[in-house]
């Protein structure tokens, strides 16, 4: 298990490298001035001194090398647009609120999704798995903007805060505000994990061995935790580890819509000033954490499966 756990991170590392080195030099080839992008044009001497400031004046090559040195002491740079505000502290107070928001509309989405899923399959063909259904064809079809000003308009106002974010303790104080949010990024995961989960417990229960377990005379509580759950879950797990980068590391529309001063909507408002040493830095941070959950992926595979394992090992 230590040496296939030690592969897995080998493979992180070399992939980091290969993003980090891509965005670097797919930023340096965009057209314009990235000194030059606000409304009112600085004087040249002025641009000048910040082309200089910022190593502009370099070669891209000698950049490349500056910045791989910085990250590996981890530092992530300065804000070209507030001077003083670095990546490091913007990570820092920012990524709480998105975290935040995506632990709670992961554990919401993938339990009741599972919980429905398998009564779905249970209830085949009646109007349970029908409305099941329906909910899944729901989540996927609307788009999260469009259900989350449905939540504003429908809940919001008299019975929650319609926008807003707890000022104080991120983690647990304001719960009142965090309800609206969680619902809306939480209703596509909870249609794709029902309707996945449908299926997969379907095909397991037409398998042998639960025929042997319902021939013993197990109850139908036993025969899902036993025996239907874990077989059902690799499926599960391999759109569970994408969503879960995606979810925690900022939900872009959703904080916007709902004015969360997360991680996901600095990322937006630094690509449209062309904050060069921003958007390395939350790019990184986020493909860290994709690539972070594809491991831990493989890893429970390893544990619920181990001939996934064995065979990853003898690769």
């Amino acid at each position: 298990m230590g040496r296939y756990i030690l592969k897995r991170l080998g493979y992180l590392l070399v992939t980091m490298w290969i993003i980090i080195t891509a965005t670097f030099f797919l930023m340096n080839t965009l057209p314009g001035d990235p000194v030059q992008t606000g409304t009112k044009l600085l004087p040249e001497a002025v641009a000048q001194n910040l082309r200089v400031k910022w190593g502009f004046d370099k070669p891209v090559t000698h950049r490349y090398v500056i910045y791989l040195n910085n990250l590996l002491h981890g530092d992530f740079g300065e804000s070209m647009k507030t001077p003083g505000l670095t990546a490091n502290a913007i990570i820092r107070d920012k990524f709480p609120a998105s975290a935040r928001l995506g632990l709670q509309a992961i554990t919401f989405g993938l339990l009741v999704g599972l919980i429905l899923g398998i009564i779905a399959a249970f209830k085949r063909n009646t109007w349970i798995d029908y409305t099941v259904i329906f909910i899944a064809i729901a989540g996927i079809s609307i788009p999260s903007f469009v259900l989350a000003a449905l939540l504003q308009k429908v809940i919001g106002g008299s019975l929650l805060p319609i926008i807003g974010w707890p000022s104080t303790n991120v983690w647990l104080s304001g719960f009142e505000y965090t309800i609206l949010p969680t619902l809306a990024a939480s209703f596509g995961s909870i249609a794709t994990y029902s309707r996945f989960m449908r299926t997969s417990v379907l095909e397991v229960l037409n398998n042998d061995y639960i025929l042997t377990a319902k021939a013993k005379g197990l109850s139908r509580r036993e025969i899902v935790q036993k025996h239907v759950l874990r077989n059902s879950l690799i499926p599960i797990i391999t759109i569970f580890a994408p969503q879960m980068a995606g979810i925690v590391t900022g939900s872009f529309v959703i904080e916007r819509i709902f004015c969360i001063p997360g991680l996901g909507m600095y990322y937006v408002e630094s690509i449209n000033g062309r904050d060069f040493p921003m958007i390395m830095a939350t790019t990184i941070f986020f493909s860290f954490f994709f690539i972070i959950s594809i491991v831990l992926m493989d890893i429970l595979y390893g544990i619920i499966d181990p001939r996934v394992r064995v065979s990853g090992e003898k690769r």
